[in-house]
């Protein structure tokens, strides 16, 4: 194909100018003393899907066409013309690509790895931006499309597959939806695949594996989420959990200069990752959702080295040995001279007798854009009187056709930001109903109706409500630590000046100095964010302690 031939149209560019932007002469001499220049023939293929060792290109000769195979043939995706460059967040990851790359002419390109990527984006604030946000819009316009290697065949009444859009849809991988109750040639997919109907959720991953009600873990292992980490090397930092404050400890630890692994059991953003908008946090004046500013610090972290390890909980620390070691799912244990705990908090299960027959299927523990498709139009209920339920509410009313707030309290001003009681006090969709407590949940493979009760009056009343939302307490993440580390009353994790002389002296704290700020009962192992106990629930806090936890991780490893 010569370079005179019409562009292939861009299908995943509604900002082209930034999604494919071409670099100065001098910019690409900047790129060019980071990697090296080489010659390619036409038809030479760069890149083909599932790389395992990915290699970013600008072009500085000729052209680069980009396709998406699909079984025998090919789907157009773009071409890179002369001073364009490859990649998309991907790239920082190492994880698993869905294209192909060819020379589309003879030319000539710059060549760079990973290493000598992240090399460039670190000490050039300039091409940094240009690449990074060129990276990240790529991606979001693949999801945007769905362009993917994976197809999800689910139904709103199989419990699993929201489970597995909101893995995806959170991991920021694009996937195609065909849904079981709506389309009407999923059958054909079925039988191709010799899939039965009892087997949904079914996930096609990369066009060959089926699985069958996949767990996280065995998405991200087909995936190849994972597959490019090394579990057994000695890490200066693993931090437990991904949510902001582990996210933040990525971040801060990676930038200078740490070795640093993540280890994350389900997807980054901890509990504010499920926010539907977070409206005061420093610097976001319109507001941000939680899912947007974890995909934003996840990227930032990979951006510095950090890696992650996806859909791998920590099962176990072993703690009498240095250095330190998590026990991980399925996997063998990841080393580590130092450890922030971010583990985080889950909201409370209410006490009601068929409660988990529901969890999926009508009662969820988040408000995302997913859950809200699956609730549009109908009555929902939103348990719960913190900000995270007030955001819940004030979200899930823009679609619902009414939202219904059970408070246990006679009011929210003690536990809800000003700004969201004013919202909910003035949307005509939002009931507040306080002084009430859900009581039963009722249904057969789905929710269908349920029963409050007026704790003031004392009367129970029954409602054809198909969806709960629950967002009561929480419950610290801590349960894997098995004596490790001193836990306050309530299962939180007691760090710096609330660990007392008795506490240290159970723990046979070993060294002369008492524990750090944010340090545990165990010397270099630290807790941040919602598992700490006396922890203040907002985000900006939990940034704040990862960061912090950081500068006393730098004083014990030069201990």
């Amino acid at each position: 194909m010569s370079d005179t031939t019409p562009p292939v149209p861009l299908t995943l560019a509604s900002r082209a100018d930034q999604v494919f932007p071409t670099l100065t002469p001098e910019q690409i001499a900047r790129v060019a003393a980071h990697g090296h220049v080489r010659r390619v023939e036409h038809g030479e293929v760069l890149l083909e899907p599932g790389d395992q060792n990915p290699r970013f290109f600008v072009v500085t000769a000729g052209h680069i066409e980009v396709v998406k195979p699909s079984g025998d043939t090919e789907e157009p995706v773009t071409i890179h013309r002369r001073g364009q460059f490859t990649g998309e967040v991907s790239m920082l990851s190492r994880r698993r690509g869905f294209v192909r790359m060819r020379a589309g002419e003879a030319g000539e390109v710059i060549e760079l790895d990973r290493e000598q990527l992240l090399m460039l984006v670190q000490i050039d604030s300039e091409l940094s931006e240009i690449l990074m946000r060129a990276f990240i819009l790529r991606r979001v316009e693949m999801i945007a499309h769905e362009f993917g290697d994976v197809v999800l065949v689910g139904s709103t009444h199989a419990p699993g597959t929201l489970r597995v859009k909101e893995f995806l849809t959170r991991n920021g991988h694009p996937y195609s939806y065909i849904d079981l109750d709506r389309d009407a040639g999923v059958q054909d997919v079925l039988d191709r695949f010799h899939v039965a109907v009892a087997d949904v959720p079914v996930l096609i991953c990369r066009g060959e594996v089926v699985l069958r009600n996949p767990t996280n873990e065995q998405i991200a292992d087909c995936l190849g989420f994972n597959d490019a980490i090394d579990h057994t090397q000695v890490r200066d930092l693993v931090i437990v959990g991904a949510g902001p404050s582990g996210l933040a400890a990525a971040v801060y630890g990676a930038s200078e200069g740490l070795d640093v692994l993540v280890l994350e059991a389900n997807a980054p953003g901890g509990q504010a990752g499920l926010s539907s908008r977070i409206e005061n946090y420093l610097g976001f004046p319109t507001g941000i959702s939680g899912q947007e500013l974890a995909a934003r610090a996840y990227t930032q972290a990979q951006k510095f080295g950090a890696q992650l390890i996806i859909a791998k909980g920590a099962r176990q620390l072993a703690c009498d040995r240095k250095p330190y070691a998590i026990e991980i799912d399925d996997g063998p244990r990841v080393p580590a001279r130092t450890v922030i705990i971010a583990t985080g908090a889950e909201y409370r299960r209410p006490s009601l007798e068929n409660l988990s027959q529901f969890e999926g299927a009508g009662v969820y523990y988040c408000a995302t854009f997913v859950e809200a498709q699956v609730c549009r139009g109908d009555d929902v209920v939103v348990v719960g009187g913190g900000n995270s339920a007030g955001q819940a509410a004030v979200f899930l009313a823009q679609t619902a056709k009414r939202v219904h707030m059970l408070v246990r309290s006679n009011g929210l001003a003690e536990s809800m930001s000003r700004y969201l009681i004013r919202r909910i006090e003035q949307s005509p969709a939002i009931v507040l109903r306080t002084c009430t407590n859900l009581v039963a949940l009722e249904g057969s493979d789905h929710l269908e109706r349920v029963r409050w009760r007026d704790d003031e009056s004392g009367s129970i009343e029954t409602h054809h409500i198909k969806h709960v939302f629950v967002m009561t307490g929480a419950v610290p993440s801590t349960g894997w630590l098995r004596g490790c580390v001193v836990l306050d009353a309530k299962g939180f994790i007691k760090t710096g000046p609330d660990l007392s002389h008795d506490d240290l002296a159970a723990a046979r704290w070993p060294l002369a100095r008492p524990p750090y700020l944010l340090e545990t009962s165990r010397p270099g192992v630290f807790a941040v964010g919602d598992v700490r106990g006396g922890n203040i629930k907002r985000v900006a806090s939990a940034v704040g302690e990862g960061s912090i936890a950081v500068a006393f991780v730098h004083q014990v490893l030069h201990e």
